[in-house]
């Protein structure tokens, strides 16, 4: 790994998905002010995550990462954070019985405020404006001042991120007290690059370059280039990292990300986020898993049932069928077990509250607008999420100590 990245764009190849800072000099403050900011997560955190997660890749532990689609300002609350904490704690606990596994818990939390979108901008009634990219660029309100990027914003992530991870290890402290041993992680999307740059530091102890922001950080399927710029930063960061790979990407493709971002075959040090779809699981996913394999790589493939089966509902609201996403997830477990491979974990769109944004199991269409809450995509309640849990667990064929 090389040592501290370049702190701006200059250095490094095309960034998608970024969005256009109307004033320069605000932009370049905010990043002089984020690179002499703390770290708010530590590198000994990150290589332990990297431990627990070379254990998923040797098939002896099971990973669940979940959380908002994407996280809000306005939501930011102890008893939010405290509520998606039990819920994920609770998945766990139903997958760890079911599996005879242990289950490496982490939240995509304390960082999970960008999204990229399809379009640039949104016409309403004849208006255009740019698109609402998440509350660490813009607001959700359909007005200009609103909708105009501004990179204070990401100040206001960083402050943010760092409540959340103060609430979320006091709550691990009394949870330790109470259930003993808890450990959970924070991951997000490392999407704009103007935030992650400047809180990325040399560790003291090897020189190498940790993300600050979180413990571990993904590039999505629209910015998963090679050569691109998000491709490139996680190439030369130490945390562990991810990739989302959806029902286009070819053998070729993959490989070449694995030999981009993990050469060594470092067990826990590349997770691969398979998002399918529910139709094309069983079809696209077997050739990627069989061309990885065969080139000697250590892996963790996981299941992300939510992006591939998203559709709008008759009242206009962005869904997801319940039914779909355990499809996709009952696909992904048949894959790996006709490959003799490791079904390594779920990539889940969640929370604590029971919102009515994904239709089935118990919720029906009619009751879409009752609690329809999310600020981009739909996401599971508490209650369907634990539910999947238990359907995933049956599918779970539990592997011996």
């Amino acid at each position: 790994m090389s040592a501290l990245l370049p702190p701006s764009s200059l250095a490094v190849p095309e960034a998608l998905q970024q969005p256009v800072w109307p004033d320069p000099e605000a932009l370049r403050t905010v990043r002089e002010r984020l690179r002499t900011a703390l770290p708010l997560v530590l590198p000994t955190e990150c290589d332990v995550l990297r431990r627990r997660l070379a254990a998923v890749a040797a098939g002896k532990a099971f990973v669940l990462q979940g959380g908002d689609c994407a996280e809000t300002f306005r939501d930011l609350s102890l008893g939010t954070v405290s509520r998606k904490m039990d819920t994920l704690f609770g998945t766990a606990d139903e997958l760890s019985e079911a599996m005879f596994l242990p289950v490496v818990v982490v939240a995509r939390l304390a960082g999970q405020y960008a999204k990229p979108r399809s379009q640039p901008v949104e016409t309403r009634d004849g208006v255009t404006l740019p698109s609402y990219r998440g509350d660490a660029v813009n607001g959700p309100e359909f007005t200009a001042e609103a909708r105009t990027p501004d990179p204070h914003r990401m100040l206001q992530v960083y402050a943010a991120a760092g409540a959340t991870l103060n609430a979320v290890r006091s709550l691990l402290t009394e949870r330790r007290t109470a259930l003993g041993q808890r450990e959970m992680f924070v991951s997000h999307e490392a999407l704009l690059l103007d935030y992650e740059r400047p809180l990325t530091r040399p560790d003291a102890r090897t020189g190498d370059s940790y993300a600050g922001s979180g413990h571990l950080l993904w590039v999505g399927e629209r910015t998963r280039q090679t050569d691109g710029a998000h491709i490139e930063y996680l190439s030369r960061i130490r945390n562990p990292v991810a990739v989302k790979v959806g029902p286009t990407a070819t053998p070729a493709e993959v490989l070449a990300l694995v030999e981009r971002l993990d050469p060594d075959r470092e067990p826990g040090r590349l997770t691969l986020v398979a998002r399918m779809g529910a139709d094309r699981v069983r079809d696209a996913l077997p050739p990627l898993v069989e061309s990885v394999a065969a080139a000697g790589g250590q892996v963790v493939w996981i299941c992300d049932p939510m992006h591939g089966n998203t559709y709008n509902a008759p009242s206009g609201h962005k869904t997801r069928h319940f039914d779909a996403v355990l499809d996709e997830v009952t696909g992904f477990f048949e894959v790996h077990r006709s490959l003799g491979t490791h079904a390594g974990g779920l990539h889940l769109e969640m929370t604590g509250e029971e919102v009515t944004e994904c239709v089935g199991a118990g919720v029906a269409p009619a009751d879409l607008p009752l609690r329809y809450e999310t600020a981009c995509d739909p996401r599971l309640n508490r209650s369907q999420t634990l539910e999947l849990a238990r359907l995933v667990g049956e599918l779970a064929t539990p592997v011996a100590g």
